[in-house]
């Protein structure tokens, strides 16, 4: 199939999935509510993401530190990415898990999802960190659609800055253990030709 032909195919196929999903142009705007934020984040551009979100975000990081107001989030990003900041980079992607659910209203919905942050460190190591996410997003009183509240988390049993961790110890542990090693023998050697 050629390309010209699989995009007639798709747009042909957009109005009948349109047709399908109900809310369908909310959901389209609660969609690029998610693009805009993961392209702001991943093209280290922090403050382009603040349109699609509320003056009254509340939100809490990875690291379970919380955010509220625009203020707090430009300031987040600026303290962990900025110059001489412990990380580099940042690259996120999001998958929901379903469509939002709207409220009987129409004018506040919930979404959860998982997602995949790549941290990279200023010393170049990167570690690749599986997160869940849950989000409401209102309607504001402009008739627009923003992100209201968000909370990530990731398995703190099963991660990778853990795993790490874990084989740091095995490696000092056997560093340690071969120094007193030849340290004994070293004591053993030096004792015994007192001895002599």
């Amino acid at each position: 199939m050629t390309k010209s032909l699989l995009i007639a195919c798709l747009f042909l196929t957009l109005p009948l999935y349109a047709a399908e999903e109900a809310d369908h142009e909310i959901h389209q705007e609660l969609r690029g509510i998610l693009t805009t934020v993961q392209t702001a984040v991943n093209s280290g551009n922090y403050d382009a993401m603040l349109p699609v979100l509320s003056k009254d975000i509340r939100a809490t990081t990875i690291t379970q530190e919380v955010m509220s107001g625009h203020e707090q989030v430009s300031a987040y990003f600026k303290h962990w990415f900025g110059p001489g900041g412990f990380l580099k980079k940042l690259d996120m992607t999001f998958t929901a898990d379903a469509l939002t659910e709207l409220s009987p209203d129409k004018t506040w919905g919930v979404v959860r999802g998982s997602g995949m942050e790549r941290y990279t460190l200023a010393d170049g190591r990167q570690y690749d960190m599986p997160t869940r996410w849950t989000a409401t997003v209102v309607k504001e009183a402009d008739g627009k659609w923003r992100l209201r509240t968000i909370h990530f988390g990731t398995n703190f049993l099963d991660n990778p800055i853990l795993t790490d961790a874990k084989h740091a110890v095995v490696k000092y542990a056997a560093i340690a253990g071969g120094a007193g090693l030849v340290l004994g023998l070293l004591l053993g050697f030096l004792l015994g030709r007192r001895k002599e």
